[in-house]
C-alpha cells in the first residue's frame, strides 16, 4: 500500500477531512511517526490502537493513505448532527459492552471490500493517560475476521487533548507508532473456549504497550 494518499481516490466527504486532518496534525500537533511501511501492501487488515483523546481517530486516520472505517459507539448517534457527520465518513457504531452482531457484520463487509477498519480495544478514551484493560468484543472481532491487526500506539494525545477539558491544547506534538501486523495465528486460539476472544484482545492490546516511542541520534 502506497504511504502518499490519492485524496481523489476517497469518496469526497472522507478524502476532504483526511486531507483536513493531515493538515491540522501537521501544523499544531506534529510529532514523530513512525512505522507506516508495516501496512500490508495487499488485501484487508485491521489496526489496533490505543485511545486517550478524541484526537486519536483523526490523527491516526491521516497516517494511513486508504479510506478507512471508524467505530463511535452507539450513543453518539443520538445527536443527529453528529449521527450525520459520522454517516457521512461511514463510521460503525457500536455497543461497546456487548457482542454487536450488527457491527461485525459492517466490519467484515468492510473487509470483503478490501478496506481497513481502525479499532481502539479500550473502548472509550482513558481517564489518564495510561492505557487500559481491553475489551473482549475487540478480541471477537478480530478473530471473526481472520485478517491481519496492525497494531498503533499513540503517545501523548492525552496531553493534547486531555479528557474532561473542551478545547485541545494546540502545539503539543503527537507521536504515532505502527507496529509490524500481528497474524491471526498469533492472537487466535479457537481452543480457549470461552476465553478465546478476551485473550486475543489482550494479546493485541499487549503489542500496542510494546511498541516504544521512536529515538533518533543526536547529530
Amino acid at each position: 500500500m502506497s504511504n502518499v494518499p490519492d485524496h481523489l481516490k476517497m469518496r469526497p466527504f472522507y478524502g476532504f477531512f483526511h486531507y483536513l486532518s493531515q493538515n491540522i496534525y501537521g501544523m499544531w500537533f506534529r510529532g514523530e511517526v513512525a512505522g507506516t511501511g508495516n501496512f500490508p501492501s495487499t488485501g484487508p487488515f485491521l489496526i489496533a490502537a490505543n485511545h486517550a483523546s478524541h484526537l486519536d481517530p483523526p490523527l491516526v486516520g491521516s497516517q494511513i493513505a486508504k479510506q478507512m472505517r471508524f467505530f463511535g459507539r452507539k450513543s453518539l448517534w443520538n445527536n443527529k448532527l453528529i449521527a450525520w457527520w459520522l454517516d457521512q465518513v461511514e463510521s460503525i457504531p457500536v455497543e461497546r459492552d456487548s457482542g454487536d452482531v450488527g457491527a461485525i457484520k459492517k466490519v467484515l463487509q468492510a473487509l470483503k471490500e478490501d478496506r481497513a477498519v481502525v479499532l481502539f480495544p479500550e473502548g472509550t478514551r482513558s481517564p489518564d493517560g495510561r492505557l487500559q484493560k481491553p475489551k473482549a468484543g475487540v478480541g471477537m472481532m478480530a478473530c471473526k475476521s481472520g485478517v491481519p491487526v496492525v497494531p498503533c500506539r499513540v503517545y501523548d494525545s492525552f496531553a493534547a487533548f486531555p479528557k474532561g477539558t473542551a478545547l485541545p491544547r494546540f502545539g503539543t506534538p503527537v507521536t504515532i507508532v505502527f507496529g509490524a501486523p500481528i497474524p491471526a495465528s498469533d492472537y487466535d486460539d479457537p481452543s480457549l473456549g470461552k476465553a478465546r476472544y478476551e485473550t486475543a484482545a489482550q494479546r493485541i492490546m499487549d503489542r500496542i504497550a510494546a511498541l516504544p516511542r521512536p529515538v533518533y541520534p543526536v547529530i
